[in-house]
Order: C-alpha cells, then structure tokens, then sequence
C-alpha cells in the first residue's frame, strides 16, 4: 500500500508530458479586423468584421468607463445587448478556436441609438386621441404617426419636441395604431415605440323609455354606436341612484321607486373610456299609494276613509271590500271617500294612486270592523219568578254576548259567547228591562241594541188558614203582593183534584168527598206566567157518616145500634140520650150495644164518625122509642080439653102483645085486641111440654122476642079442666 502514491504520481506526469506535446503542435487564431460598428437598437450594437480562419467563434467587447459587456457569437455580424441608450461605447473583437483565444482587435468606437419614448395614450374625446411621453435621453425631437389598425385609411405623422401631441377628426371607436420615436441632435432617429389607442364611442342616440308600472321596471332602449363594448344607463332621482350595464342595445332598470322623477342617461364604453352623455330623459313613475290613512265610522253605517297626497299622485281609486266577498269603489281627484257599511262586517280598505304612468303599487291594506250587529229577536223560552231565560239568533260580527236585567236599582249580568242567556236572583212579579249587547274584541260593545221589557212570573202565595164552615165548606186565605194576579188553590188527593180560582186572597173549595186527605196548594198566574207553587198545607175532610143507622133491641134493657162502615173512620161514638139520661160507646166496629134502657120511653140515638186526627163527623140522629116492658105474671089455666087461657099482668102504657107456644107438636099463637091482658088458644094438644112467651109488638109490627119464656107442662087427665104444671123459666 505504501506503494500507490508513487504509481499515481507517475501516470499524471506521463499525461502532463503528453499535453505539452500536443500544444506545441497548435496555435492561437488570427486577430480579426472590426469593418464597421452601428446602434439601430438603443440597446446593442452590431459589429461587422471579416472571418478569420480556423475561427469557431467570436467574442464582442463593449466598454464603457469600468463597465465590459461581452457576448460569445458565432459569426459576422454579432450584436452586443445589454447596452445603454445613448452611450458610447469601446468595441473589440477575438477570435476563438481551438488553439484559443486572439487577441483583441484594434477598438472601435460606436454610440447606441436613443431610446423609445414611453407612450401614454388615451382618447379625451370620440374623435381625437392624446400621445403623451416622457424627456428622452439626448433627445432633440419627436416623431410620432397613427393610422387604424386595419391599415385603412390615411397615415397621420407629427413632428415636435413637445412631449405630447393630439391627433384630432379620428373616427369615433375605431382602433389606432400609434408609432413613435425620437432623434438626436445628428437627425439620428432612436428606438420606436408602437402601441394602440380606440378612440372613445359617442354616445347612443335614439335611445327610447319605457315604463312597466306593475313591477316598477324602466326598459331603455337605443341606437348602437360604432366601437362601443357596454352601456351603461344611469336613473337618477332624489337621492336614489339605479343603473344598469349591458353589452347590448337595451336594458332594464328595476326597484325603481314610486313616486319619483328619474333623469336618465345612456352611455356608451369601451377601453378607451365612456361617452360623454347626451341629453337625458325624465322619467316619472307611478305614485306610492297612500299610507296613513283615517277611517272613521260616524255616524254608524257610514265609512269615511281620508288618505293624504301624494307625491306624483293626479286621482285615487278606494276600494272597499267586506268579508263576505262584496265590494265597492270610488274614483275621486280628493283626499277621502264615503261608503255604506253594516253591522258585524270587517271592510279591507286598498286605496290607490294614479297618474300617466298608471297604477300605484299596492300598499298597506287596512282593515275596519264594524260594531257587532244587535240581536233582533231575543225571545224569553222560559220565565219563572226568580229566573228569565232568553235566546236570540246569532249576530253578526259578535263574539260575545252582555246580557243586562235592570229593574231601576238593581243591575243582573250574565255574560256568554253562545246566544243564549239565563238570568237568575230575580225579583218575583218584576218588571225588568233586559239589553242583550253584542261584543267584539275589535271593536267592544254595541251600546245601541234596544232593550225589551220581561216581567217575571208572580211570586208565589203564602196560605194564610184553611178554615170549614158548618156545610163542610173548605175556605183557604193566602196572602201576596202580585200585581192583577189570579189565583188558583188546588186539592190534591187520592179521591182527585178540587180547583178554585180567585183574583183577590180567597177562595172556596166545595165538592171535597169525606174522609179523604188533600195537600192544598196556591199558585199566581199573571200574563208573564205562573209562580212556583206555595207551600202545601194538608187538609183532611171529616170522615164520611155511616150509612142506614139501625137500632135493634137486644133485650128490654139493651139497644143493638148498627150501621155501615164510612171511609176516613177510626172509631164511632153511639149516643143514645133521653129524659132520663144519657148512655154512649165508643168503638171502632160497625155496632154498638148500649145497655140501661128504660122500657116504653123516647130516646134520641146519635152516631158520631171519629177520624184518626181527631176530626168528628154527626153522621145519623133519629129517635127511638123503647119497646113496652115485658108482662108480669103470666100464667096458663085449662080451658076444656083442648083450649090454654094465657094471663099476664100487663105494664104501664097500652101495648100490643102477642103469644107464642111452642112444643113439640107445633106452635100456636094468639094475639088478643090491646085492652085485654089475655089470649086463649083452643085446639092445643095436651100431654106436651109448651114454651110460653108473651111479648110486646112494636108499633111497626115487630115482635119482640126477649121476653122471659116459661116452660109449662100440659097433662091430659079425665077431668075438663087439666092440670097445668108450671116447670120454671127457660134459659135462653
């Protein structure tokens, strides 16, 4: 390794040797020789010079002062860039091969030409174009042309040493091309400067408005001019600024306002710059319609709707128009108008401006709603003392109904959205002026609704007494304090219904049947209708009589008194009463015994019906005389074989009597004449045992039948005159 370096050393200098060898055989190129140096550009030069042999390329010097700007070319003539306008500059020339480099030529001198004036152009006007520029270096004059970029038309060349200069009677918005340059104080020109210029459009002619009044649009219209790109039109009016842009010959300028006058104008651009504007057209929109409009109903029926002017506003159209779809109009050059209206109705109230242009936007539309209509048929459903209930139909335009009852002092409300009321807290037999207003939230209460007069049903009778005279007259008394007021007491029960009528505080019930229970009422009637009931009193009839009073004597000293059940009874009370005294009985059967009867006296029997409260009916009265008292004595002698004398002793008073036998073989009667105190019966078997009554005959015939009977034996026996055993009483 230590080796290497030793190696490598020999093979650079073996290399070394051989590049010498091979430069000893070549040579350096000749030096070439500048023919001609010249500026046409303000910044190169161009260098002309003969080729010199073997020569694969050149190099050009320029020198100015410390600055060397080289460039490499490859043949005559080259050109050195990169120079400075004006200048002059040293010029040299080698030549290069593969030998080398040459050296320089002898110098030449050579100045680059000015510079190009930098142009600014514009068109002030549609015929004229401004070329303005800046001081060039060493510059003496200005030349400057212009012609139209197509190559028609004439060439136009100014000279100056202004730096500006017009060219003027151009066409309008046509393109021109501008060519400039400037030349030193030798007449050398310098660099030129080429650039284009449009001449300004004129502006628009014939240009045409036209006004939509419903969408507030203008639509402008006009000639195209030559050379124009856009339009523009411009709508001035108050402090509103509209415009619109296009490339064609028409446009539209919206959300115009109304009520304005608008100057407009038309121009026309393109990169030159804007028209100058022509006259302009006024353009008056439609006017606004009105706002704060008044509506007032005095008085109610009439619609006044008063508005104010308005700017551009010649007339006015109102248009009125109700809820149920009717409406109306009015065409006036005034600031109000007059309409019929109706109860319970919302009017939309438009009102509209005009003028030549047309029809005012819509504005606000405002609305009226009337008072409610009044219900026209408030009729009372039912009346009572203390409560009037009333319906009506429907009434337009009312959400709510303010029933009022007003009787002087006093004031009932009742307050309901359905048409119907029912006021209560009356005062009974009342007269009570009831309103029913309608109500809307709009527009309140209706305070002209008319009021009607209900009076309320009579009060209600309170029954003072009851009373029956001696005939069983049922007198009921009440008290009130309605006005011409009938009254009409009814008896209830299970035997029917007994009415009387009366206007005073009285009347008489008759007809009511016995022994039933009644509940009496009262009530008042008037023309506004009936009271309420009174409180009932209960009234009970004496209990009915008992029906074919009998009196039967039991035995001398006892009466049977009987009669028929009547209804309502509880207990009988029998009376039987004479100079001697009195004797009763109480019960609750259909009979009675009464006992202490004195024989062959006048009695009066009374028969009493008792109810369960106590109420007493004299049902019968009629005399009764006691039978005559039984006959003493009585005795039976033998009256030959086949007769019976029969004796008694006969009691106070005259009487009738009669004789019953009876035995087993048959009974045998005999009834002697009132004077005789005996009675014979002949034909009488003997040898039977015979039951002996004498008995009394009551003066309608009757036989009385519990006198004391004997029990007599009759033998037969030879003799005329038989036996007659007495064998005691018999019991009954």
């Amino acid at each position: 390794m230590a080796g290497e370096p030793e190696k490598c050393l020999s093979v650079i200098g073996f290399c070394l040797i051989c590049l010498k060898m091979v430069s000893s055989n070549l040579s350096a190129p000749e030096i070439p020789t500048i023919d001609q140096a010249y500026s046409k550009i303000s910044n190169s030069i161009t260098v002309e010079w003969a080729t010199v042999p073997g020569a694969t390329s050149y190099l050009l010097t320029a020198k100015d002062g410390d600055t060397v700007i080289e460039t490499i070319v490859s043949s005559s003539p080259g050109t050195v860039t990169g120079l400075k306008a004006a200048t002059l500059y040293q010029i040299t020339i080698r030549s290069i091969s593969a030998a080398g480099r040459s050296q320089a030529s002898p110098p030449k001198q050579a100045k680059t030409v000015l510079a190009a004036p930098i142009l600014e152009v514009s068109s002030p006007s549609p015929d004229s174009i401004l070329v303005q520029w800046e001081t060039v270096y060493m510059a003496t004059g200005f030349s400057v042309s212009i012609m139209q970029a197509n190559g028609l038309g004439r060439i136009w060349k100014e000279n100056t040493t202004n730096t500006s200069l017009t060219f003027s009677s151009l066409d309008a918005g046509t393109l021109y091309t501008i060519k400039a340059y400037a030349w030193n104080a030798n007449g050398i020109p310098g660099d030129d400067s080429t650039c284009n210029q449009r001449t300004s459009p004129r502006a628009p002619a014939n240009f045409q408005v036209s006004f939509d009044s419903g969408t507030l649009k203008a639509s402008i219209s006009w000639t195209p001019t030559e050379g124009a790109f856009n339009y523009t039109v411009m709508a001035l009016g108050g402090s509103s600024e509209l415009s619109c842009r296009t490339s064609f010959s028409s446009c539209t300028i919206s959300s115009l306002q109304c009520g304005t006058e608008y100057l407009i104008s038309v121009l026309a651009s393109n990169d030159a710059g804007c028209s100058k504007s022509t006259s302009e057209v006024t353009l008056k929109t439609v006017a606004c319609a009105p706002g704060r409009v008044t509506i007032q109903e005095d008085p109610p029926g009439h619609l006044s709707v008063a508005w104010p002017n308005v700017n551009l506003g010649e007339y006015y159209v109102a248009f009125v128009k109700s809820d149920d779809g009717l409406e109306v109009h009015c065409n006036t050059s005034l600031t109000m108008c007059d309409f019929l209206s109706e109860c319970g109705f919302t009017y939309f109230i438009s009102i509209f401006a005009y003028n030549k242009a047309g029809q005012s936007p819509l504005g606000d539309v405002f609305n009226y709603t009337t008072a409610p209509c009044c219900p026209s048929d408030i009729n009372p459903v039912f009346v009572s003392g203390d409560r009037v209930e009333i319906v009506w139909s429907p009434a337009r335009g009312a959400e709510l109904y303010e029933t009022k009852a007003v009787d002087g002092y006093n004031v009932i409300e009742c307050n309901d959205t359905a048409p119907a009321c029912t006021l209560s807290a009356l005062e009974c037999d009342t007269k009570y002026n009831i309103t029913v207003y309608s109500f809307s939230e709009v527009r309140g209460s209706n305070m002209s609704c008319t009021s009607r007069i209900i009076t309320t049903a009579p009060c209600s009778p309170e029954i003072k007494n009851v009373s029956k005279d001696a005939f069983s007259v049922i007198n009921v008394h009440w008290r009130s304090t309605n006005d011409d007021a009938t009254y009409t007491v009814t008896a209830q029960g299970e035997k029917g219904l007994y009415r009387c009528s009366s206007k005073g505080e009285s009347c008489t019930l008759e007809g009511l049947p016995c022994g039933s229970a009644f509940s009496i009422t009262a009530v008042a009637e008037t023309q506004a209708g009936q009271s309420l009931p009174s409180y009932s009193v209960p009234l009970e009839t004496v209990p009915c009589c008992a029906a074919g009073l009998t009196v039967t004597q039991v035995t001398q000293s006892v009466i049977n008194v009987s009669w028929t059940l009547g209804t309502g009874v509880q207990t009988y009370v029998a009376v039987l009463e004479s100079q001697a005294g009195q004797s009763t009985c109480h019960t609750h059967e259909n009979h009675c015994l009464l006992g202490c009867i004195t024989c062959g006296l006048n009695y009066t029997v009374a028969l009493k019906a008792v109810s369960a409260t106590g109420l007493t009916a004299d049902c019968a009265f009629q005399s009764y005389s006691s039978s005559v008292c039984c006959p003493l004595g009585v005795k039976l002698y033998r009256l030959g074989p086949n007769g019976i004398r029969i004796y008694w002793q006969a009691s106070r008073g005259s009487a009738n009597y009669s004789t019953d036998l009876y035995g087993s073989k048959g009974i045998f009667t005999c009834a002697p004449s009132s004077s005789l105190s005996f009675c014979d019966v002949t034909e009488i078997p003997c040898g039977d045992v015979y039951t002996v009554m004498v008995s009394p005959v009551a003066a309608t015939g009757l036989k009385l039948t519990f006198c004391p009977q004997k029990i007599y034996s009759v033998t037969c026996s030879g003799s005329t005159l038989g036996m007659v055993i007495y064998r005691g009483k018999r019991n009954e």
